[in-house]
C-alpha cells in the first residue's frame, strides 16, 4: 500500500517513518511513504503557498494552485488514489476506518494543511476529509502520520505477531485487557497469580472479564456500543465485574 503525503515540511516524517516498524514494512515493500514537497508544485521564484484571505481576517491561507498541480502530478501514473485531507471539520478517525482503509488496501493522498486554513477550492479533488479528535494542531502533518500508522500496522505481515492486532484495544470493540511481564514482584506490585498458573483456558477468562472491567470503567460509551455484540458468558462476566465495583465502593 502506498502513501503519498503532501506537506511543506516534509522532514517532519523522515524520523518516524525511518524507525522500527514502519521502517521494516517498508523495506520489505508492504507500505510505500513518498512525501511530497508542497513548495516544488509552486510558479512563482518565492515557491509561495500561502496568501491573504479575501475579505479580511487574521493568519494566511493556503492558495489552491500548489495543491491541484501536486496531485495531478501525482496522480498522472494512472494509478487509482483515495484524496485525504486531514481537517478539523472531517469524520472523527477510529479503528473501523482504519480496518477498512487496510482492507480495501487502495492507495492514498494525504494533504496536510498549515496556517489559517486551505483555499476551499481544494476540497473539490479530495475523496474525504479526516479529524483524529476535535482539538486543533498547528498542521495536518501529526494526523497523517497516525493515520500512516493505524492502517500499515493492520496490512498482513507488518506486524511480528498478527494475533497482536486482533487482540487490542477498539479491535474488537473493548479495550484490551492488562498485561505483565517479569519479574512476577517488582515493588510488592505482583502479577495476577492466574497468569502464572498455566492454566490457559483460566487466563483467557481473565483477559476478557479484565478487558470488559477496563471498558466499563474507563470507556462507557463504548461499552453501550458493543452491548449488542456480548455473549451470554459476557453478560455474566459483566453481572460479576458490576458486584465486585459495587464492593469495592463501599469497602
Amino acid at each position: 500500500m502506498k502513501f503519498d503525503v503532501i506537506t511543506i515540511f516534509p522532514e517532519i516524517f523522515n524520523a518516524y517513518l525511518n524507525e522500527s516498524i514502519l521502517k521494516r514494512a517498508a523495506e520489505k515493500n508492504l507500505i510505500e511513504v513518498k512525501i511530497h514537497n508542497l513548495r516544488d508544485f509552486t510558479t512563482d521564484r518565492h515557491r509561495t503557498v500561502d496568501d491573504y484571505p479575501y475579505g479580511g481576517g487574521p493568519g494566511m491561507v493556503m492558495k489552491p494552485e500548489p495543491f491541484f498541480n501536486a496531485v495531478e502530478h501525482i496522480k498522472s501514473d494512472g494509478v487509482r488514489r483515495q484524496v485525504v485531507m486531514l481537517a478539523p471539520q472531517g469524520k472523527t478517525f477510529n479503528q473501523d476506518m482504519a480496518l477498512s482503509m487496510a482492507g480495501q488496501n487502495q492507495d492514498m493522498i494525504l494533504i496536510c494543511g498549515r496556517y489559517e486554513a486551505i483555499d476551499e477550492r481544494v476540497r473539490s479533488l479530495v475523496d474525504e476529509e479526516i479529524s483524529i479528535g476535535d482539538y486543533v494542531l498547528t498542521g495536518g502533518e501529526l494526523p497523517a502520520l497516525v493515520i500512516i500508522d493505524s492502517i500499515a500496522r493492520l496490512i498482513p505481515g507488518v506486524l511480528g505477531d498478527e494475533r497482536s492486532a486482533d487482540e487490542e484495544s477498539f479491535a474488537c470493540g473493548i479495550l484490551e485487557y492488562p498485561h505483565y511481564t517479569r519479574p512476577p514482584d517488582f515493588r510488592g506490585l505482583k502479577v495476577p497469580e492466574i497468569l502464572l498458573s498455566g492454566n490457559h483456558k483460566a487466563i483467557s477468562q481473565w483477559r476478557r472479564k479484565e478487558a470488559l472491567r477496563l471498558t466499563i470503567l474507563r470507556r462507557p460509551d463504548l461499552m453501550s456500543r458493543y452491548a449488542p455484540g456480548l455473549k451470554d458468558e459476557d453478560y455474566k462476566l459483566v453481572s460479576e465485574i458490576k458486584e465486585e465495583e459495587n464492593k469495592h465502593e463501599y469497602d
